[in-house]
């Protein structure tokens, strides 16, 4: 069993991890208007291909590790990318930067289930909650100040510091972990996660209408639906950008509310476990993602703009929140349902870029045609969530 201190590493790795990918995977949007003229049909459609690879190979990532150890999926993850990454620095045409794109995506999928299970692994049911709770603010805060310095260092250091500065983050995280040794636990084969042994300790699990398990499949449902809005977003702000005015850097501090929010949404959902398996949390949180996501893309009012931001920062914390503690929760192999778990996220990064584009393509006249249409897909996403949560009460 790890202590906490001995956790603390992970908790660094994790941190440093989430700066240079974020960095990287939100600025590279910006990259792509400028050096190469993408609108949001462009930006959309590389979305998706990243999010396509992304649902594939989380699934495998978390596969890998639970089979090979998680040291050994951390070094490939982070030996990847910062190979990947190097060449594009080295190699600035456009093939090369969607490569580049794609290699780095598959690569990433390598660590997050993995510091997923390094957090959660080993640990008492007693633990598991705090441990998951600092994980999810540490991941929180290096996104939102990525996205918050980003534009300030995209613009001071230049369109190719998306590429090595990154780059030298995984290098020095591929050192760090080279140096810990062997791998720090006795991993299970994945073979043998058909079967889910293991119980949630809080007694609130087995007074709802509905089992743990049920908690678990509503919300792996919910989270690919939360980043089906989230990395349509992410997709086009640059574009949105132009319509405001908003040079990249203060694009970057106007468009990062929306995390901060998620940040304080993780930080109070750490501290307050009442919404634990309880669904009318999960319900509100899905409304409103499916509210603040139309508002953001049709207001072009920076007051509504903001309060868009709060509303979908809530939302969408609360609902990776759930999903990530049900899937540490609910199940002892946690490499593997930390790679189901990231696999949804994927599924929902593919899908809502691949709606949105879709739809420009068809509709080239309509710019608001993406918008509605995800909008769409996020009124069927709540449909399902009620009807999944009403064929299984009891």
């Amino acid at each position: 069993m790890h202590t906490r201190k001995s956790k603390t590493i992970f908790f660094v790795l994790e941190g440093l991890n989430a700066f240079a990918t974020s960095y990287f995977g939100n600025y590279v949007f910006f990259l792509l208007r400028d050096r190469f003229g993408f609108g949001n049909l462009g930006n959309l459609s590389a979305a998706a291909l990243s999010g396509f690879i992304f649902m594939f190979a989380a699934w495998q990532g978390g596969r890998f590790a639970q089979r090979f150890g998680y040291f050994t999926a951390l070094k490939t993850g982070f030996g990847g990318m910062a190979i990947c990454l190097a060449l594009g620095a080295l190699f600035p045409a456009l093939p090369v930067v969607l490569l580049v794109f794609a290699g780095w995506t598959a690569a990433m999928c390598f660590t997050w289930p993995t510091l997923e299970a390094l957090v959660s692994d080993g640990v008492s049911d007693e633990v598991l909650p705090n441990n998951i709770g600092i994980y999810n603010v540490v991941w929180a805060s290096a996104a939102a100040a990525a996205y918050f310095f980003g534009g300030t260092l995209y613009e001071t250091l230049g369109h190719d510091s998306i590429f090595w500065l990154p780059a030298l983050i995984h290098g020095g995280l591929f050192l760090i972990v080279l140096c810990l040794g062997k791998n720090p636990v006795h991993t299970a084969p994945a073979a043998a996660t058909a079967v889910v042994s293991h119980h949630p300790v809080e007694a609130s699990a087995f007074t709802q209408p509905v089992s743990p398990q049920t908690f678990l499949r509503m919300v792996w449902l919910a989270i690919p639906f939360s980043y089906i809005g989230i990395t349509t977003v992410i997709a086009i702000i640059p574009a949105l950008a132009n319509t405001l005015e908003l040079s990249t850097a203060q694009a970057g501090l106007f468009c990062s509310i929306w995390m901060f929010v998620r940040l304080g949404t993780f930080v109070a959902l750490w501290q307050w476990t009442g919404w634990h398996y309880r669904f009318r949390w999960l319900l509100g949180a899905f409304v409103g993602l499916t509210a603040s996501f139309c508002l953001l893309l049709l207001s072009h009012s920076l007051a509504l703009l903001v309060a868009a931001q709060v509303v979908l920062g809530v939302s969408v914390g609360l609902i990776y929140y759930s999903s990530l503690f049900y899937s540490m929760d609910v199940g002892e192999t946690k490499g593997e349902h930390g790679g189901l778990h990231e696999a949804m996220i994927g599924t929902g990064a593919c899908l809502g870029p691949a709606v949105g584009a879709l739809s420009l393509y068809l509709a080239p006249g309509s710019p608001n045609a993406g918008a509605y249409a995800v909008t769409m897909i996020l009124a069927c996403g709540l449909a399902g969530l009620l009807g999944l949560r009403v064929r299984r009460a009891t």
